[in-house]
């Protein structure tokens, strides 16, 4: 009977639906295992296809070619460790299920099946797959491993049915995107698991970004009691030996280094940095290009972009009018050459005119009104998506999560582009994220350390500058108010009433929630960006476009 056990633990980046590259990094992690003397090498949930993989998952061919790929890769991986990789498994009978395969050798020597499937937030499991059994303890050097896949820990009663039957050691491989606060969220969880199974326990989670989620990593092991015994770092990848041993009471892990993790601010500007740069590389783009207007939203995404892509990969321009202040346009080029961007600038009173003109007969016997302002907007959406197209440079959009909610953009203007960064992050977070990059610099920023956002963009009130002396509060609420009402409305899916006990004027309350419903038809067309929090417009929160109900309570 071993008395001695060896993971390697790897923090990986998939690609969704790139087999290859996936089972590639596969086979590098376990010749690192084979190198370390590992028992066993342990991958997340569903690596070898990526996650998430939504409705691809049903295409047979796709699942015959994970199938013919999952076989080559247990015969590439014989005569070493064990390789525990996440893959979905077709029945033959039209069932798919959410699986982990271990690979020992040269074939596929045990299948775990994931029981709870989740359907809520960004996850649609139970659509996609059907729940497996709970699985009982499988074996690996006579030690008896129960592996509970990312929800079925969630849950008390599978590492309670793996306890009772004899598990030594609980192996958690998980597909657990970002969401601010998260990781305490999950060590708190699983300290309740081991604490009711006296087992040791390891959470693996995988890294990288994926159309609008990102993947922290931030994997550990917690010994019997729920200590923690190794902490891997947030979002970079990684590779961990873990050692176990036994002990009179039971397996321990053997306690290693415990990464630092960052703080909120930091963890958000992570999060879109690599939801970004990700978006970029697996989409096969190497270079931004945005609108860089002089105030704060632009400067944010800019500084995100030149962190992701490197300062030479970003493309900013500004595109002034008559009621583009002097300030704006100083504020711009300030933003440029402290991030060591290219800025070009491409008025945009000529092609106005041109368009007023040409419309000018239509438009006979009316005022200027919200229209004209519109127009402004999509001649500066026209003109960088034709340097998109023309460059090969994908263009960002920069609407902030308070502009999103109340359709304070324009569609087919500053709406135009393939990604947004800042797209769930709510105004006054802007500001304060503005301030913390400022006084932080962190190894993985591409960009200069410093002041790269002028105190000035971040201090001058907003406006979007297609009237004279506009600003954003002659059509919203101050943001600290508008935000703490979304947050409400959005996030946390207050009523009217409980907003109004809270403090704030029922009829601003009732404005705010139909310019919510108004807007669903622009948010349904928006492009995607980073989720940060729970409540992510797109797949966190389902809305009718069409919707005649209001709370009138």
């Amino acid at each position: 009977m071993a008395d001695t056990f060896r993971l390697l633990m790897v923090q990986a980046n998939p690609r969704v639906g790139d087999l290859a590259a996936n089972a590639a990094k596969a086979r590098e992690a376990w010749a690192a295992g084979r190198e370390g003397g590992a028992d066993l090498v342990m991958l997340p949930e569903m690596f070898l296809t990526g996650y998430q993989t939504q409705d691809l998952i049903r295409r047979p061919a796709f699942l015959r070619d994970v199938a013919a790929t999952l076989q080559k890769l247990a015969a590439d991986c014989a005569g070493g460790p064990a390789l525990g990789i996440g893959a979905p498994e077709a029945d033959g009978e039209g069932g798919i299920y959410n699986a982990w395969h271990v690979l020992s050798g040269g074939r596929i020597e045990t299948v775990i099946r994931k029981h709870h499937l989740p359907n809520d937030e960004v996850f649609d499991e139970r659509r996609l797959f059907r729940s497996g059994m709970v699985s009982g303890p499988w074996v690996c050097k006579g030690i008896r491993l129960g592996t509970p896949i990312c929800e079925d820990a969630w849950h008390p009663d599978v590492i309670e049915t793996l306890a009772e039957t004899g598990a030594e050691i609980i192996l958690v491989p998980n597909g657990s995107p970002y969401q601010r606060g998260k990781l305490e969220v999950r060590q708190i969880v699983m300290v309740s698991r081991v604490v009711e199974s006296g087992l040791p326990l390891v959470y693996l989670n995988m890294t990288g970004g994926q159309d609008d989620q990102v993947y922290d990593g931030g994997s550990f092991v917690l010994n019997p009691g729920g200590r923690l015994a190794v902490q891997m770092a947030a979002f970079d990848d990684e590779m961990r030996f873990v050692d176990f041993r036994r002990t009179d009471d039971g397996w321990e892990a053997v306690p290693g280094p415990l990464a630092p993790q960052p703080d909120a601010w930091e963890a958000d500007y992570r999060a879109m940095v690599i939801g970004l740069g990700d978006y970029f590389r697996k989409s096969g783009f190497s270079r931004a290009i945005l609108g860089l207007s002089g105030g704060i939203d632009s400067a944010l995404v800019a500084a995100i972009a030149a962190d992701a892509l490197g300062p030479e990969n970003v493309h900013c321009v500004m595109l002034p009018s008559e009621y583009t202040s002097a300030h704006s346009l100083e504020d711009a080029e300030g933003v440029a050459r402290a991030l060591g961007t290219r800025l070009d600038t491409v008025a945009i009173d000529g092609p106005r005119a041109a368009i007023e003109a040409a419309l000018a007969a239509l438009f006979a016997g009316t005022k200027a009104d919200l229209t004209e302002e519109n127009i402004q907007s999509r001649i500066r959406g026209l003109l960088l998506m034709g340097l998109s197209n023309k460059f090969g440079a994908m263009l960002l959009t920069t609407g902030n999560k308070s502009e999103v909610a109340v359709g304070y953009c324009t569609i087919y203007g500053d709406m135009a582009g393939g990604y947004n960064p800042i797209k769930d992050l709510y105004k006054t977070r802007v500001f304060e994220t503005c301030r913390w990059r400022n006084a932080n610099h962190r190894p993985w920023m591409k960009a200069p350390a410093g002041e790269v956002i002028p105190v000035r963009v971040i201090d001058k009130p907003p406006s979007a500058e297609l009237r004279a002396d506009q600003k954003d509060e002659d059509s919203l609420p101050p943001y600290p108010v508008l935000d703490a009402i979304l947050e409400g409305l959005v996030d946390r899916e207050l009523s009217v009433a409980e907003l109004v006990a809270a403090g704030y004027e029922r009829e601003t309350v009732k404005r705010i929630e139909h310019l919510i419903a108004i807007s669903e038809w622009k948010r349904f067309q928006s492009a995607p960006g980073t989720r940060l929090t729970g409540r992510a417009f797109w797949l966190d929160r389902r809305y009718p476009i069409v919707n005649g109900w209001r709370d009138n309570l």
